[in-house]
Formats: C-alpha cells, sequence, structure tokens
C-alpha cells in the first residue's frame, strides 16, 4: 500500500519517527502542501490508496481527482476538513484520533488563565528591560493581579478536556459550572454544578469554551451572549476559533464589558492581519499550541499507526463517517 501524509511538519517537525507508518506501506511524507483547495492536493496524493491529512483539507474535488484513495486517516480529533459524506458515498473510511490531548489542552486553558490573572511574561521583561532597577517601590506590578480561590469558572463543554479543567480549576478554589447536553459521574464527582445556558453566562467569572464546533455553538459568543455575561468577566478559548463572532468580542473587550480574552484559536488559521482581535485591547493570542506537547504528538501518531493497521487488517476503527 502507498501512504502519503499531506502537512506532517507540525505533527512531526522532527522530534518523532515515521517509522511506524514506515513498516505498514510506501511511505511520502510532505511538510506541508496546501491549507486551501488547490489541485496540488491532489497531486500530492497521485495514487496512494492511504491519506494521512492534518489540517489539508480532502475535498470531494480532491477525492474525485483521486481513484486509488480508500482509506483516510486525520492526525487530530476534528475532522472538518475532510468531506466525510462523500468519502462515505465513495466508501472510503474516515478515521480519526479521538482522545489525545486531554491532559495537554486543559492544562493549558489553565495556563492562559493563570496568564491573565499574573501577566508573568510582561512582568519578566519588565524586570529584564530595568524597570525593577528604576521602581522608587520594592515591588510593582503593571496589571490588576487576580486571586482566583472563591470565582466562578464556566465551561461550554464539560467532556474528557472540561473534566480535567474542571478538576484545576477547582483545586484553585474555583466553584465549577458547566452547561453541557450530558452530565457524567465525573464532573459530579468533582462538585461541577450543571447549569443552562443562560446562566452559564450570567454567573461566570470565568467562561471557558471547551466543545467541540457544532451548528449550535458556531458563533455563539457574540454580542447578545456577551451582554448577558458579567462586566470584567474573562474569556478562555483553545476549542475552536468559530465559536467567537471576533468583532463582538473586540467591541466587549475594546468596551470594558470583557476584562481579558485569553485564545488559542481564531475562525481563520493561521490568523490573517485583519482579525479585530490582533488590535483589541487586553486580549491574549497564542498559535494554536494547546494540543501541542511532545507527549500528545507522541499519542497522535501511535494512534494513526493503529488506524492504518486497523484499516489494512480490514476492521477500521475510530471511523467517524460509518
Amino acid at each position: 500500500m502507498k501512504i502519503v501524509v499531506l502537512d506532517g511538519y507540525t505533527e512531526n517537525p522532527g522530534d518523532l519517527s515515521w517509522s511506524g507508518l514506515e513498516a505498514l506501506g510506501e511511505l511520502r511524507v510532505y511538510d506541508r502542501i496546501s491549507y486551501e483547495e488547490s489541485p496540488r492536493i491532489a497531486e500530492a496524493i497521485g495514487d496512494a490508496e492511504i491519506v494521512i491529512t492534518n489540517k489539508t483539507p480532502i475535498s470531494r474535488a480532491t477525492i474525485d481527482r483521486c481513484p486509488h484513495m480508500k482509506f483516510i486517516a486525520v492526525l487530530a480529533t476534528g475532522y472538518n476538513v475532510v468531506d466525510t459524506a462523500y468519502a462515505k458515498e465513495r466508501g472510503i473510511p474516515v478515521s480519526n484520533v479521538p482522545v489525545y490531548g486531554t491532559r495537554s489542552v486543559s492544562q493549558f486553558a489553565i495556563a492562559l488563565l493563570l496568564e491573565v490573572c499574573h501577566h508573568i511574561g510582561h512582568h519578566s521583561e519588565s524586570v529584564r528591560s530595568g524597570g525593577w532597577e528604576r521602581s522608587t517601590d520594592w515591588c510593582y506590578w503593571d496589571y490588576p493581579l487576580i486571586e482566583l480561590a472563591g470565582m466562578t469558572y464556566g465551561l461550554l463543554g464539560c467532556g474528557n478536556i472540561g473534566i480535567h479543567t474542571a478538576e484545576i480549576a477547582a483545586a484553585l478554589g474555583m466553584h465549577v459550572i458547566a452547561y453541557d447536553k450530558r452530565e457524567t459521574p465525573e464532573a459530579l464527582a468533582l462538585g461541577v454544578e450543571y447549569v443552562s445556558l443562560d446562566d452559564l453566562f450570567a454567573r461566570s467569572d470565568v467562561l471557558g469554551l471547551q466543545m467541540p464546533l457544532l451548528p449550535f455553538n458556531t458563533g455563539i459568543i457574540n454580542r447578545d451572549n456577551i451582554a448577558k455575561m458579567k462586566d470584567g468577566a474573562i474569556l478562555i478559548n483553545n476549542s475552536r476559533g468559530q465559536m467567537v463572532v471576533e468583532q463582538d468580542l473586540a467591541d466587549a473587550l475594546n468596551s470594558g464589558k470583557l476584562a481579558f480574552a485569553a485564545l488559542d484559536v481564531v475562525s481563520t488559521e493561521p490568523i490573517r492581519p485583519d482579525n479585530p482581535l490582533l488590535t483589541a485591547q487586553n486580549c491574549i493570542i497564542t498559535p494554536h499550541i494547546s494540543w501541542a506537547a511532545n507527549g500528545s504528538r507522541r499519542r497522535i501518531m501511535d494512534t494513526t499507526v493503529e488506524n492504518v493497521r486497523a484499516f489494512l487488517s480490514g476492521a477500521p476503527i475510530h471511523v467517524v463517517n460509518a
């Protein structure tokens, strides 16, 4: 079997090995092809039967141009880059990596929050640039320093990642509330209080988005729902950028309605220079790296190898378009 990896660099910039896939077929790895629909994608796939992608799109047109394609593996949990319905119509199973970065993503959500609370990076740079030497006081701070104990952390989504985020937030002395269509014993055991969507907006001092992108939550952080939030609330999003109407969030930050936003995702990635959040006040943006710890990427690699091996055995696993 011929196997092609279309955009392998972010998964493996050199600190992992492709040997598991090399053992399963004739492997060709591209660091990057295109993140936009392009004839180059089909050219790169060529006559490969197994196609592995992270964020390179696999559209109907690409599938039609690649008659040898028999299986698609996504190096991620989200699989919206693949036209899964058409792949199913053509008899091509699509498998993803359902669980790999639970701990890393929840850790990163809290890291974003702690950066908002303490601005450690800013204060470190301030010291290095001589701010402490010149200070007339024995210490100083350039932003309000926030203690989280006693505050309410609201979770939009309380699946595996949300549960681990709740665990850390509770350890910081926060009360955790959540909106999710499914209540889990694990969350309840941590003391998570399930609430309505309106209550989530109204009661959260910190609102964290920890839910896959779905039709109901696309654009859910908008002018109307922001108006329901507490003045001075904090928004954390390391889930999906499309949940946020970015101009509405920028307006809320610039007006002071929201105190801070800390984001690891935006609606179009890489970020565009005209994104209004780039010039919004009190907005931290990181380049979609919550998932990228070495341990997480290693689990992606291992699961993808298992997905390909299972397909070759005739019993595909983690199929999202069955």
